[in-house]
C-alpha cells in the first residue's frame, strides 16, 4: 500500500523556511533581465538538501543579524569559524543552544538544538565538536485515499570535530570534519514507486582568521577578519531515485571592530556576506535545462566539486544575478562591565533568492563562568513568513585551566 506524500511535503517546505515558490511563471527577457508579466523580477530561489546546517543557533548571533564569523571566540564558534578556537581566552567551553523553530505554522514540536564545546591542547592548538539536532517530532501520514496511518517521525543530526591551530601571533587556520544524517520518513513509498530513505553523508569546512590591534587616538581597538568555506561534501538523496541534491555548500567572509571605550564600556561593530556555492537552478522547465534528455535538470548534475565552482558564474541573469545570491548579516554588540550585554542587527537577502529581511535584538547576561544568551527575531516586509518571531536561547559555561589547578593544588594542600 502506497502511502501519500503529504507529510514528506510538509517536512521539505517547513525546512524550507517557506522560501517563497520556486515555482514560478513564465519570465519574458528585456535587456538581458528576466521579469514577470507585472513587472516585477523572477524569483529564482537556490535550494539544497538539509537547509539546516545554515540555520542560526546560537542566540548570541541570532541577536547580531546571524553574523558570527568574525565575533569574539566562544564555544558556538564551531557553528561559523572554528579558526577563531585557536584564539580563544579560556581553556575549555561548552555550549547548548535551543530555538523553538516555525512556530507560527502551528508546529509546536519543530526545534533546533545545538551543543558545542572546545578545549585548548596547548601551542596555540584547540579541539571543538559540535552537535546539531533538528527534529519536527511526529508528522501525520495518510495513504492514497485519506486514511491516517502512524505518524512520522522526521529528525536531522549533524556532528562535527574540529582542529584549530594558530600559524602566527595573528593568524589561524581550522579543519572541521563532520558527518549529517538526514531522516525525513523513511521507508515511505512516494509517488512513481520510489521509497524515502535515510541518508549519511560527510562534509568539511575550512576556516581562517586574521586578528591585529589597530592604532586609534585615545582608543584601544582591535580588528578581527574571518573566512569560512562550510559544508563541502557530498550530494544527499531523499529517495532511491537517481536524483541527489546539494549540501549547502557556503563562503562566509566576516569582519569584526572590537573598541573598549573605558574600563567598563566595550563596542562591537561586525557585519558578514554568505553565498550559497550550489548552482543556480535553471529558469526553463524544457529541454534547454536537460540537454542530454534523461530526466534530471541539469544543473544538478554537477559533482559536488564541479557545482561548486559553477555556482559563482552560472545565473541566467550574468553578474547582476550572482551579486543577488549574497546574504548580508550586519550586527552590534555593547558590554557593561563584561556582565551585561545588548545587542541588535539586521539581515538580508535579495527579493529574487528568498526575500528574507529581518531585524534582531537580544541580550546576554555572565557571571563568572557561566553565560546566557536571548534574540529575538522580526521580520520586516513578509511579517507571515514562519520565522516571523523567533526566540533562541543558549547557555555558555568557560572553564580556565589556571583556576583549575589551582584549585586542585589548594585540595591537595
Amino acid at each position: 500500500m502506497k502511502i501519500s506524500v503529504l507529510g514528506t511535503t510538509i517536512r521539505l517546505v517547513l525546512t524550507l523556511c517557506v522560501l517563497p515558490s520556486i515555482l514560478q511563471g513564465q519570465c519574458l527577457e528585456n535587456e538581458g533581465r528576466l521579469w514577470n508579466y507585472d513587472g516585477t523580477s523572477c524569483r529564482n530561489t537556490v535550494f539544497t538538501a538539509v537547509p539546516f546546517l545554515r540555520t542560526v543557533a546560537d542566540a548570541r548571533s541570532g541577536a547580531m543579524g546571524d553574523a558570527g564569523i568574525a565575533i569574539s571566540t566562544d564555544a558556538n564558534a564551531m557553528q561559523f569559524n572554528a579558526s577563531k578556537l585557536a584564539f580563544a581566552k579560556q581553556g575549555m567551553g561548552f555550549g547548548i543552544s535551543h530555538t523553538p523553530w516555525l512556530q507560527s505554522t502551528g508546529f509546536s514540536n519543530i526545534s533546533l538544538t545545538y551543543l558545542s564545546g572546545f578545549t585548548q591542547l596547548g601551542k596555540g592548538q584547540a579541539l571543538g565538536f559540535g552537535f546539531r539536532y533538528f527534529s519536527l517530532g511526529a508528522l501525520p501520514l495518510v495513504n492514497t485515499s485519506g486514511v491516517p496511518l502512524n505518524n512520522g517521525e522526521t529528525n536531522e543530526v549533524e556532528f562535527a570535530i574540529a582542529y584549530a591551530k594558530k600559524f602566527s601571533h595573528g593568524f589561524s587556520a581550522a579543519i572541521t570534519g563532520k558527518l549529517i544524517y538526514s531522516d525525513l520518513a523513511e521507508g515511505i513509498v512516494l509517488t512513481g514507486g520510489n521509497v524515502a530513505t535515510a541518508e549519511t553523508v560527510g562534509a568539511l569546512d575550512l576556516s581562517f582568521t586574521y586578528q591585529t590591534p589597530l592604532s586609534l587616538p585615545n582608543l584601544e581597538s582591535g580588528l578581527r577578519l574571518g573566512l569560512a568555506f562550510s559544508n563541502l561534501g557530498s550530494k544527499i538523496a531523499y529517495s532511491n531515485s537517481s536524483t541527489k541534491e546539494y549540501l549547502p555548500g557556503n563562503v562566509g567572509l566576516g569582519a569584526a571592530w572590537e573598541m573598549k571605550l573605558d574600563d567598563r564600556n566595550a563596542l562591537t561593530l561586525t557585519a558578514d556576506v554568505n553565498k550559497l556555492m550550489v548552482p543556480t537552478p535553471c529558469r526553463d522547465s524544457g529541454a534547454n535545462c536537460d540537454r542530454n534528455g534523461n530526466g534530471i535538470p541539469d544543473f544538478k548534475e554537477f559533482s559536488p566539486l564541479s557545482g561548486v565552482f559553477q555556482s559563482f558564474g552560472d545565473a541566467p541573469e550574468g553578474f547582476y544575478e550572482e551579486t543577488q545570491e549574497l546574504l548580508y548579516s550586519l550586527g552590534l554588540e555593547y558590554w557593561f562591565n563584561q556582565q551585561f550585554a545588548l545587542r541588535g542587527g539586521y539581515f538580508s537577502e535579495s527579493l529574487t533568492k528568498g526575500s528574507r529581511k529581518y531585524i534582531t535584538m537580544g541580550m546576554g547576561l555572565k557571571y563568572q563562568s557561566m553565560g546566557f544568551n536571548l534574540s529575538y527575531l522580526r521580520m520586516v516586509e513578509i511579517p507571515g513568513n514562519p520565522i516571523n518571531n523567533t526566540w533562541r536561547f543558549s547557555l555558555l559555561f568557560d572553564f580556565d585551566f589556571t583556576f583549575i589547578r589551582e584549585r586542585k593544588q589548594l585540595g591537595a594542600g
